[in-house]
């Protein structure tokens, strides 16, 4: 059992938590609305008209495409979809939520659902797949632009139609929202279970399942990362506030069955959270910090202009975009693994039934023990980036050594 004052430290670390993963989420949130509008352009240059073909989908005919299905499966989405029933039959139909398409532009602000673009006109591309609402907006790719009589391409093969401001709550930001809840409860549940039961009561429940985790973070993390426990003291809330959060999102990822949530995958997401990681450390920077960035001592005067000070400069910013490419690309490439083992299945049963189920079978085994992997790689991704948050905020306040 832990003595009073630990428990009483834990319910104080508790509450802040909560409230640092409130501003956290707000932070992610406005910036994940915005991740991937593109910017509208002049429609300068020769123009070429989109040619649709209206003769009839064929898509049915055409050779299973494993790079469109992994990329769709891992990108944004306006719609989670979880299973089709009757695929290329008569009857066909999606068990889906429709997310709302929230936009600004030329007329005013926007509300629908996203089902006016999946249920309305398609368009069918050479690449990609497209789909018309009314004559107002077109969304090539989950991208939503402006209709402008039809689409409009440059000689590189880009379109050049202008988009409104996208404000829509996309499969992400579902998963965002879900995230925030999640961890929510549990911080809420954790912290009532203290007021209720005090500070001199064993844990029992879900508080016995995450003090020990608390105590983890804290006492194998942050303070030997940190230095010493007075500092660390400053940085806790924030540090453990994202280690549940990122823990949290990527077992939501792991669970398709939900809607196979990429939150972690999303480069918006892990932007906030490398913008908070950097501003933390700079606003926290001691006079030893700056000094050994912008006068090392011990250096020649030339060495440092020319060198050492403008490669110390360039990490204030490159340590963060490392922490943010490294969260990203390491869970999104654990993704990309199980879904192309599941291409396999279906590439080889094109060839023949006997290749697609001899195939199939290694493919699931192998699937299954990518899908342990992935969850200790959930677990290892939130406890990496904490550790080298806590080292970042244990280099800014690193007292000068004599």
């Amino acid at each position: 059992m832990f003595q009073t004052f630990e428990n009483k430290r834990l319910t104080k670390v508790n509450g802040m938590t909560k409230i640092m993963f409130s501003v956290l989420i707000l932070a992610i949130t406005s910036l994940q609305a915005l991740a991937d509008h593109p910017v509208a352009t002049e429609n300068h240059g020769e123009v070429h008209e989109a040619e649709a073909d209206h003769h009839g989908d064929n898509s049915h005919d055409e050779k299973f495409n494993a790079g469109e299905m992994i990329m769709h499966h891992i990108a944004d989405a306006h719609q989670i979809h979880w299973m089709t029933f009757n695929e290329g039959e008569e009857g066909e139909w999606h068990l889906a939520a429709n997310l709302p398409i929230i936009l600004w532009g030329d007329n005013g602000l926007e509300i629908f659902g996203s089902g006016k673009f999946y249920h309305g006109e398609e368009i069918h591309l050479e690449k990609g797949h497209g789909y018309a609402y009314e004559d107002k907006y077109i969304m090539v790719d989950e991208v939503i632009y402006n209709a402008e009589g039809g689409l409009k391409y440059d000689e590189a093969g880009a379109i050049m139609n202008s988009a409104p401001i996208d404000f829509s709550i996309t499969k992400t930001v579902v998963g965002l929202l879900l995230t925030t809840l999640i961890v929510l409860l549990i911080l809420i549940s954790v912290g009532k279970a203290y007021k209720k039961r005090g500070h001199k009561v064993a844990p029992s429940g879900l508080q016995s399942l995450m003090e020990p985790l608390i105590v983890f973070v804290e006492e194998q993390i942050i303070v030997p990362s940190i230095g010493s426990r007075a500092k660390a003291a400053k940085f806790t809330p924030f540090l453990l506030t994202v280690f549940f959060f990122i823990w949290v999102a990527n077992l939501l990822g792991l669970m398709s069955f939900l809607g196979g949530y990429n939150v972690m995958g999303s480069i918006s997401v892990t932007l906030v959270l490398a913008l908070a990681v950097m501003i933390i450390t700079n606003v926290n920077g001691n006079k030893n910090y700056w000094k050994h960035i912008l006068w090392p001592d011990g250096v020649p005067a030339v060495i440092k202009i020319l060198i050492l000070v403008p490669i110390e400069v360039i990490q204030i910013v490159l340590k963060p975009a490392v922490l943010m490419i490294r969260l990203t690309a390491n869970i999104t490439a654990g993704h990309i693994i199980i879904l192309a083992f599941t291409a396999l299945i279906f590439i080889f049963g094109e060839t023949s039934a006997v290749a697609g189920w001899g195939v199939g079978i290694g493919s699931v085994v192998f699937m299954v023990f990518m899908f342990f992997i992935e969850l200790l790689v959930a677990f290892l991704q939130a406890y990496v980036f904490t550790l080298l948050a806590s080292l970042y905020f244990g280099s800014a306040v690193e007292e000068a050594h004599h």
